[in-house]
């Protein structure tokens, strides 16, 4: 039976497949993707595509292409499966001791003569899930020789972001040192004054008891890093031993994860990390 001139075609529409769980809505850079999925750093990919070590569907990839979820993409000739992060985005809280490692030996973090070091212990990256990604990012590291609170994740645009957002954020750190603080050494500590002649905000630096020769210090300051809370100190004079980071915007480091523990952030702690300083 024929149809009547320029009558549409009934019936439904055959929909393009969906696609895969978590993948991009629609094609991006290269290098982006592979920072996404936890893969590499861009600058790694970069590196990559120069030396012609990836290809996109058996082609050489080049510097700015774009992929999506349909192309094939192989380092070295090896497929890569880079599914992108889940809905958590793979970031971790973590318990590190002084001298623990992050990585392994080579990986992007100096290893340092450290007496207190665990040789025999694997690097916190290491004991990570393997779901979560083979790269994972710490956002602002603390030094090698002091511990704490850690913040890693595998998906390198939330690495970005948070890298950011630290600096406005408030903190909390405990400062191990040789005997007590003079008023006059607290007061140099209170007005945040760093060897490059920048200034950090410290809202408080309160004496939090001690043992032996020791006394612990609580501070509370705002977007510093571990090593400048360590320098704020020695500025003054005093012999520190260890700087413990306690707690980093909305998160604490809660008494029931142990040290060389970890556990995954909520979508609700990721939100806050994120979320635009009051006032």
């Amino acid at each position: 039976m024929n149809r009547a001139p320029g009558r549409a075609r009934t019936g439904r529409r055959r929909r393009a497949p969906a696609a895969g769980p978590g993948a991009a809505a629609g094609p991006e850079r290269l290098q982006k993707m592979l920072a996404r999925a936890g893969l590499a750093s861009r600058r790694e990919a970069e590196a990559w595509i120069r030396a012609g070590r990836l290809t996109v569907n058996q082609v050489p990839a080049t510097l700015g292409q774009k992929v999506t979820a349909t192309d094939q993409v192989r380092l070295d000739g090896r497929l890569v499966r880079a599914t992108p992060a889940r809905s958590s985005a793979n970031a971790f809280l973590c318990h590190r001791s002084p001298g623990e490692a992050l990585r392994p030996p080579g990986g992007a973090l100096p290893e340092e003569a450290m007496p207190q070091a665990q040789p025999a212990r694997s690097a916190l990256t290491e004991r990570l899930p393997r779901r979560a990604g083979r790269r994972f990012i710490s956002v602002s590291p603390m030094p090698r020789v002091d511990g704490g609170l850690e913040l890693l994740t595998a998906d390198g645009a939330l690495a970005q972001r948070l890298q950011r957002a630290v600096h406005a954020l408030p903190s909390e750190f405990s400062v191990r040192v040789r005997g007590e603080l003079t008023p006059d050494q607290q007061a140099g500590v209170l007005e945040g004054a760093l060897d490059s002649g920048a200034r950090v905000s410290v809202e408080r630096c309160e004496a939090g008891g001690g043992e032996g020769a020791n006394r612990w210090y609580t501070v509370g300051v705002r977007g510093a890093s571990g090593k400048e809370v360590r320098q704020l100190f020695e500025r003054q004079g005093a012999l520190v031993s260890r700087v413990l980071r306690t707690r980093l915007g909305p998160l604490s480091l809660e008494r029931t994860l142990g040290r060389g523990r970890f556990r995954e952030l909520t979508q609700d702690e990721l939100a806050a990390l994120e979320a635009p300083p009051a006032g």
